[in-house]
């Protein structure tokens, strides 16, 4: 599976993922990962910052938020459709543009800062995406990105519940499988019964890759990793809201902060 299979399945997602994701239904985004990683991010008040698979934008608006001069690029039209409406009704200064994450329409040494929410994972080439990020940075600029945890997500994940509901453990298989743009099909399941119903499942590609690999990539590319996190709620919330109860026993995501080389 190439870039334009990859952008025919995230396009044929975009209009319910909008709608489903500003309701309120992305919950593992909304109530955990989202706000860990812009806790953890640094200060980037009037930086110029470029968010890689921006989708609908809602990330993006909290970094221009965070003070951030932010430029975005996604792979689906849709999607930037819908970022460039929300951008007009309320201007942040963000730029939306069309574009591929592994051949960044920029010339080099662009941004201060890069991320790249939950994005990099479903490319097809993660080495030349992380390789354009890179490039795009200026000397000692920083990529923050966050993926599926390569160990506690891989293509066959299941959770497992006693008989009142409640998580017990994960049940996990074929990490070593590389999978290079098998479909999954998943609908947001904080979404209520009838709305899940009443659209047809996303289908989202996989190319799994294993925790060595991430890094041999990051390597590769020229960058260091100086941060990273795995976001879990903790026993309280997890009685509070028993839908992220699973990341309170082992990390559904990863947070990777990595530098690009300062000339000396």
């Amino acid at each position: 599976m190439d870039s334009t299979d990859v952008a025919a399945c995230w396009e044929a997602n975009a209009e319910t993922w909008t709608r489903h994701a500003r309701a309120g239904y992305d919950l593992y985004r909304d109530a955990l990962n989202t706000p860990v990683f812009l806790a953890n991010l640094p200060d980037i008040a009037g930086m110029n910052g470029l968010d890689i698979g921006c989708g609908e934008g809602s990330n993006t608006r909290k970094l221009a938020e965070a003070g951030g001069r932010v430029t975005a690029v996604d792979i689906a039209p849709t999607f930037i459709r819908h970022a460039r409406e929300a951008e007009a009704a309320k201007p942040l200064g963000i730029d939306y543009r069309f574009g591929d994450g592994t051949a960044l329409p920029f010339p080099d040494a662009s941004f201060d800062f890069a991320t790249a929410f939950m994005s990099l994972m479903d490319m097809p080439s993660q080495d030349k995406a992380l390789a354009e990020a890179a490039r795009v940075l200026k000397p000692g600029g920083f990529l923050q990105f966050s993926i599926l945890h390569p160990c506690f997500a891989p293509p066959n994940r299941k959770v497992l519940r006693d008989a009142e509901g409640s998580v017990t453990g994960l049940l996990i298989s074929e990490y070593f499988n590389n999978t290079n743009g098998e479909i999954e099909t998943w609908r947001f399941g904080a979404a209520p019964a009838e709305v899940r119903a009443s659209v047809e499942p996303f289908r989202v590609p996989r190319f799994h890759r294993t925790m060595s690999e991430w890094v041999a990539m990051i390597v590769a590319a020229g960058l260091t990793i100086e941060h990273m996190a795995e976001p879990r709620v903790d026993a309280q919330t997890a009685q509070v809201e028993p839908y992220l109860a699973d990341t309170h026993v082992a990390p559904l995501f990863l947070h990777i902060r990595a530098r690009k080389g300062a000339v000396a």
